[in-house]
């Protein structure tokens, strides 16, 4: 059951990752045209900028998904079984406690912001354009969540391969 939830999580996350995507390309786009036509949008840059951000944060709940974040985990793999469970509960519940902390302050930053327009569009808050820091820790909190059985069964098997195998 929860191997269904976290394939439709991660479908979702896909997709999310792709509209972004294929919106920071569209309005990139959009913005060297205009600018070469002589009639340069004066908020495009802002925008992508934005886009950009967006894509980064919700594209790293993606890849905690797909365990794809920097790490190092032949040193995991090389301690002793009771240890190197140890070692990845501690890593789990420290990051997970990281990414709480940074969905509660980044929600706090928001209703600071709340009153900042963007420079080139200030009909759009800046708290509107930030929110994706609370909402991306959200998402990274969920994935972790519905990785962390496959992080602790792989810890409790710990498949130690010989040096030759990995080079």
């Amino acid at each position: 059951m929860l191997s269904v939830w976290r394939r439709r999580y991660e479908r979702l996350l896909e997709w999310l990752a792709i509209v972004l995507m294929a919106a920071l390309a569209v309005e990139v786009t959009a913005g060297v045209i205009f600018r070469y036509s002589g009639h340069a949008l004066v908020w495009y840059d802002e925008v992508a900028t934005i886009l950009l951000a967006w894509v980064t944060f919700y594209g790293s709940a993606l890849a905690v998904l797909k365990h794809a974040h920097l790490g190092v985990p032949e040193i995991v793999r090389m301690m002793p079984p009771g240890l190197r469970v140890t070692a990845t509960c501690f890593a789990q519940a420290f990051t997970l406690a990281f990414y709480v902390l940074l969905a509660y302050f980044g929600y706090v930053v928001l209703e600071v912001l709340a009153t900042d327009r963007l420079v080139s569009l200030p009909e759009v808050s800046v708290a509107w354009a930030q929110s994706v820091i609370p909402v991306s820790a959200a998402l990274i909190i969920i994935a972790q969540l519905l990785v962390f059985p496959e992080v602790l069964h792989e810890a409790r098997r710990g498949r130690i391969e010989k040096a030759e195998e990995i080079i």
